[in-house]
Order: structure tokens, then C-alpha cells, then sequence
């Protein structure tokens, strides 16, 4: 049996056509569709499943965080895919540098034995792909509002720069990693890493390797007065071409903790965390 644990609403709502593309790929298997937002605890669903099923979660970024949330540190038997079909798959582009993927079918067993964790307002989660905070979290925060008014796509890269025209403003910003810290003005955002995507597309992190043997996560800060500097920069980003700039210091660690001055959106694998003051992300430690 092929069990597929699906986000009916991932890709904005693209849900009758990635479900036909999933049912075409297991041609003639048995297979079962269940509506995740449905599901409590992924790993009390998927304790009821035969030894040999295939486990599938159908979904985005936000998806799979939850999934590996619920699942993480405990056995499973059965094998577990991601078939990637959310709106910027950043975990898909990351991991395509260690394996080639067909029809965005991802085995996840690799890529699930060890995570980082964040603590943010009280709370604790693994990430498989980064924490963002600032301009990108304020991202994540508009698309939210813009999906509950219409079910058009949301357009991140417009909603950053009109963020940077005016929407968005900076903050201070404390920055300590392991034990050391760095203070900087002008903060547009301050994410923590274990894969090199965020955003959907954007390259945030390029040096960064999820199985890097010191199991360590990177921090990029971008810190700028000029908003005409940073609108003209704001494109090598997205081709990880920002990194010797001198609006970007990049730490690498095994404990980063940023602090704010005010409270601003924070994102976690693309699910948006509000009024957050500050972060702490580890790995490795």
C-alpha cells in the first residue's frame, strides 16, 4: 500500500494535478490519500501501517517540518518519501547537490537522522532547511495575510522589495555565536542555516553543507542603511553571489543566538512565527 499523507492547500491549492502526477508515478499500485492538515500526530497516523507500505508525504517545505517534527527520533519501519509540491520547495533545491531526484521524489531517511533545533517564544522545533528572521519572516507573514484574502500565488520576491521600500523597517541586532558576540545596526535579517535555500530559490548560504562533519549551522546577517544599495544587491542573492559584500558578515556554529530590538516575523522551514524578540538555533553541541 502507498500511503500519501497529502497538503491539499501546498502550491497554492495545486492539488487536483499534483495528486493525478503522483497516482500516474505508482501506476497500478494501491494507494491511499489522506488529508495532513487531518492528521494530529503524523507518527500515531502512520504506527496503524503495514511494515512494507510506503510512507509519502505530498507537500511544501511547511509540511515536511511538521512531519519531521512529530516523527523525529523515532522508528519507522516503513520507507519515507517527500514528493515535493509546495510553493518554493527550498529543502528540493538544497539536496539536489547530494543525489538526483526524479518527479521531485525525495527519499528522506538520509536527510531526517540528524536535525538542529530552535527555540523561539516558548517553544521547541527541528528544521530541515533554516530560520529566517527579519525582512524574511516579514515575507513569509505577508503571504500569509495575502492567501487568506485570495487564492492567488503569492509573489515573495515582490513582496521583499516592496518590504525594503518601506514596508519592512530595521532593527538592531545582537548576534552570538558560541559564546562570542557581534552587534550591527540596519538589520534587514539574521537566518540560521542547515541548507543553503530559503525563500524559494534564494542561495542565503551557499558554503553550507547539511552533513558537514562538525555538524555546524550558518548565520548570515545583512545589515545596511543605503535601501538603494540593498535593492541594487538584492539579486545575487539568489545565485548565493552576495557572500564578499560589505553589507553581509557570515558566522558558521554550533549554538547561534540573535536578539532584536523590537519583535518582528520569524519563519521556520516557511511556517511564519509571530512577534518574536529573539532565537536560538543549535546543532551539533
Amino acid at each position: 500500500m502507498i500511503h500519501v499523507l497529502f497538503n491539499f492547500l501546498a502550491n497554492n491549492g495545486d492539488s487536483a494535478n499534483q495528486k493525478e502526477k503522483i497516482i500516474e508515478l505508482y501506476k497500478g499500485q494501491e494507494i491511499d490519500f489522506t488529508e495532513a492538515a487531518l492528521i494530529s500526530d503524523y507518527y500515531e497516523k502512520i504506527k496503524s501501517y503495514k511494515k512494507d507500505d510506503v510512507i509519502i508525504i505530498a507537500g511544501g517545505d511547511g509540511t515536511l517540518n511538521r512531519f519531521i517534527n512529530d516523527i523525529y527520533g523515532k522508528k519507522i519501519t516503513q520507507k519515507l518519501f517527500l514528493y515535493a509540491c509546495g510553493t518554493g520547495n527550498d529543502f528540493l533545491n538544497d539536496i539536489q547537490k547530494y543525489m538526483d531526484i526524479k518527479d521531485n521524489l525525495v527519499p528522506l531517511e538520509t536527510f531526517i537522522k540528524s536535525l538542529p533545533v530552535v527555540k523561539v517564544n516558548g517553544i521547541e522545533k527541528y528544521f530541515i532547511n533554516g530560520i529566517g528572521y527579519g525582512i524574511d519572516g516579514y515575507c513569509c507573514e505577508q503571504g500569509d495575510i495575502q492567501r487568506e484574502k485570495n487564492t492567488k500565488k503569492v509573489n515573495y520576491t515582490k513582496i521583499a522589495i516592496l518590504g525594503m521600500l518601506g514596508g519592512y523597517k530595521t532593527t538592531n541586532a545582537k548576534i552570538t555565536v558560541d559564546g562570542k558576540s557581534y552587534e550591527y545596526k540596519n538589520v534587514w535579517l539574521a537566518p540560521s542555516m542547515m541548507g543553503r535555500f530559503y525563500g524559494g530559490g534564494m542561495m542565503i548560504a551557499p558554503e553550507q553543507d547539511r552533513f558537514n562533519k562538525k555538524k555546524t549551522i550558518t548565520c548570515v546577517v545583512c545589515f545596511e542603511k543605503s535601501k538603494l544599495k540593498l535593492l541594487m544587491n538584492f539579486p545575487k542573492i539568489f545565485k548565493g553571489a552576495h557572500t564578499h559584500l560589505p553589507m553581509i558578515k557570515i558566522f558558521e556554529g554550533h549554538h547561534i543566538k540573535v536578539e532584536y530590538n523590537r519583535p518582528v516575523a520569524l519563519q521556520i522551514d516557511g511556517e511564519t512565527v509571530r512577534n518574536v524578540s529573539s532565537y536560538e538555533a543549535s546543532y551539533g553541541e
